[in-house]
């Protein structure tokens, strides 16, 4: 089956494209600038703001299923920066949907748990969304630009992706490590409920969405909400850093530029009743991120 991967240069498009290729899936990944981390797939550099160039990368690469990865995901940036923020969300998300269509090919688009309000979390796939800020908007019109222009498409929600190794900006996880394995005290908020999710897990519940050629709206996250807290002592105890490292922090006592849903979170049932690629425990997920860290730090620490 051809596969189209948009963002594969970023944390969850790069992962999608390995499990894909490992499988034996012709793919061809879209991204911003030239390819970053190799990959044994064909590539086309594309500013997916721009619908023309969109399309005929699109039409080129004929796929039968588009996986859509790529967005501006820094909140405070979107904040500060709206009209990127709706291009790369918005104008974007309605010209891949736009190509799909075109093509005959089913649409997988990657949104986030951003688009609640964080009131009265965690959220199953049929709550009613109510974003806050200018990312939250973007990518709520965004679910709804894919749903327009390619009926049938799955909406695939997840939250705070976390994986080593990082690509592009450090991920909350990858951030985390490094500050706790240079004994730097960290901040983390305590009153901010979320569902981690490991990279690798949430390609695997994309990819599978691809395949089936799934449609309706997923929560393909982690499988467990917590605050980061909870998160940042749960990653000392199976990394061995020092989890005095941590101080509980409110984000109110931030005054960050965006507002954040506080009682966020995804709830998973539908993904554990109907995926191969069932959302993975917070344990399992530590771990696996340990082992990724570990055979990736090895030989920078001399063994």
């Amino acid at each position: 089956m051809r596969f189209l991967v948009t963002g594969s240069n970023g944390l969850v498009g790069s992962r999608v494209c390995a499990q894909l290729a490992q499988a034996g899936h012709p793919v061809v990944g879209l991204g911003r600038g030239g390819q970053r981390g190799g990959g044994a797939y064909r590539y086309i550099g594309v500013e997916l703001s721009l619908e023309a160039d969109v399309l005929t990368a699109i039409e080129s690469a004929a796929p039968e299923v588009i996986i859509h990865c790529a967005s501006m995901t820094e909140v405070d940036a979107c904040e500060k920066n709206p009209e990127q923020a709706y291009a790369a969300n918005v104008t974007a998300a309605a010209a891949v949907a736009r190509g799909a269509a075109r093509v005959g090919a089913h649409l997988v688009h990657v949104s986030t748990d951003y688009v609640f309000d964080g009131d009265h979390g965690p959220y199953d796939e049929e709550a009613r969304p109510n974003p806050r800020g200018v990312y939250a908007v973007t990518k709520h019109m965004g679910e709804q630009a894919a749903r327009i222009f390619a009926p049938g498409c799955a909406i695939a929600r997840t939250a705070v992706v976390y994986g080593w190794p990082p690509a592009g900006r450090l991920n909350f996880g990858a951030w985390l490590v490094g500050a706790l394995e240079k004994q730097q005290p960290v901040k983390l908020f305590e009153d901010q409920l979320v569902s981690p999710s490991l990279a690798e897990s949430v390609a695997a519940m994309l990819v599978e969405l691809g395949s089936r050629k799934l449609g309706g709206t997923w929560n393909t996250c982690g499988g467990e909400v917590l605050d980061r807290v909870t998160f940042g002592r749960a990653l000392c105890g199976v990394f061995g850093f020092d989890p005095r490292l941590i101080t509980p922090s409110r984000m109110a006592d931030l005054k960050l530029p965006a507002p954040r849903p506080l009682r966020s979170g995804l709830k998973t049932d539908k993904a554990r009743a109907l995926l191969a690629a069932k959302p993975l425990s917070l344990s399992e997920s530590l771990s696996r991120f340990h082992a990724a860290w570990k055979a990736g730090s090895t030989p920078a620490r001399g063994g």
